[in-house]
């Protein structure tokens, strides 16, 4: 059940950080009358989102017995 979790979290974690840099990215373009920051927050959250997949894979990887 614990890898079931697991899993579904990393399942989640890219798209959930995409989302939120999107929304941020909006909000500020909303603020700050731009047109770009809406572009730059959705590529760090598609960044932050693969960076967090990756250590949570490098985690799971490692835990395994050999």
């Amino acid at each position: 059940m614990a890898a079931a979790a697991r899993y579904t979290f990393v399942a989640m974690t890219l798209p959930a950080s995409t989302f939120a840099g999107y929304l941020i990215g909006y909000a500020l373009d909303s603020w700050l009358h731009t047109t770009y920051l809406q572009i730059v927050f959705l590529i760090l959250g598609i960044l932050s989102g693969f960076v967090q997949l990756i250590r949570q894979l490098m985690r799971d990887m490692g835990s395994k017995p050999k």
